[in-house]
């Protein structure tokens, strides 16, 4: 026998057995590749100073970033960039601000925020927490967020209000892509608001919306076919005051109502996002006293 067959098994190597058999093949398992999972996070705080709103303090990590833009207007802005380019499952963004004591502070985001749909039916995760001190104004003011078809959405507001702090909050929810005709047949979204005063509730608001966005949007109860949505809250002391006129600027999809002392709550609905801005800038507008972001005209 040739000393380099491989029969038998065995070879003797200078006075050693070695066992140069082949190893029996093992089926694969194939693995499911996931995509990589985008974590973010600010934390903000701004200071009153010679009759102004400045930076106290700012850490950012991940995949979210703030820009804080020179501006000509009462309150300072930070404008939040998601450099993921959107959320999908597993995805996990967290945002926390402190307004002090005489602060005036608007925070938006860069551009609509898209959640795109999950591979592995993993939630995605926004989580944002903001105290806003005596006297300060916080405009929270968030462009659109778009939900794709299979969009996976755990989504968290909570604001704490000061005895004399006020609060302009809108917050925009898209259902699909009217451009390209999507329609939402599976979505699983939770998204809730809380607003609080000095720890006790103000104003509490949630959606949960389970299965096929489009027909349950089709409900005249719920939607009336309606593609996008708004919620806006103005807690501020002129609230009643301006309740006429900012429903003189409402179409028949949208109402306002004072909810209690100081608090006005709108809902709004139309067919996309374009019809909804119409009157929604005129009236974030109205009750903020002066221009919105600048990209929010981009």
């Amino acid at each position: 026998m040739s000393p380099l067959s491989l029969a038998p098994a065995a070879r003797k190597v200078f006075g050693m057995s070695l066992d140069i058999s082949p190893a029996p093949l093992r089926p694969s398992v194939a693995q499911p590749v996931l995509p990589p999972r985008a974590q973010g996070a600010v934390a903000l705080s701004v200071q009153a100073r010679d009759g102004a709103t400045h930076l106290a303090g700012l850490r950012q990590s991940g995949c979210l970033k703030c820009i804080l833009p020179r501006v000509f207007r009462p309150a300072a802005e930070a404008v939040l960039v998601n450099t993921a380019g959107g959320i999908t499952g597993g995805d996990r963004i967290d945002v926390s601000a402190t307004l002090r004591a005489g602060t005036q502070l608007s925070i938006t985001t860069q551009a609509a925020e898209r959640i795109y749909r999950t591979v592995d039916g993993s939630m995605g995760q926004v989580a944002t927490k903001i105290e806003v001190g005596e006297a300060a104004v916080l405009y929270w003011l968030p462009q659109e967020t778009i939900l794709f078809d299979r969009a996976r959405l755990s989504r968290r507001l909570e604001i704490d209000l000061a005895a004399d702090a006020r609060l302009l909050l809108c917050e925009t929810l898209v259902f699909g892509r009217a451009a390209m005709g999507e329609q939402v047949r599976d979505l699983h979204l939770e998204d809730r608001i809380t607003v609080t005063r000095g720890g006790a509730a103000l104003y509490r608001d949630g959606i949960r919306l389970n299965g096929d966005a489009t027909a349950i949007l089709r409900g005249a109860a719920v939607g009336a076919g309606a593609g996008a949505v708004a919620t806006l809250v103005f807690a501020d002391p002129e609230a009643e005051a301006l309740l006429a006129r900012v429903r003189a600027l409402l179409p028949e999809t949208a109402g306002a109502s004072l909810l209690g002392d100081n608090l006005l709550v709108l809902r709004a609905l139309a067919d996309d996002s374009l019809s909804l801005r119409r009157y929604l800038i005129p009236v974030l507008e109205l009750l903020s006293g002066q221009s919105l972001p600048a990209v929010w005209r981009l």
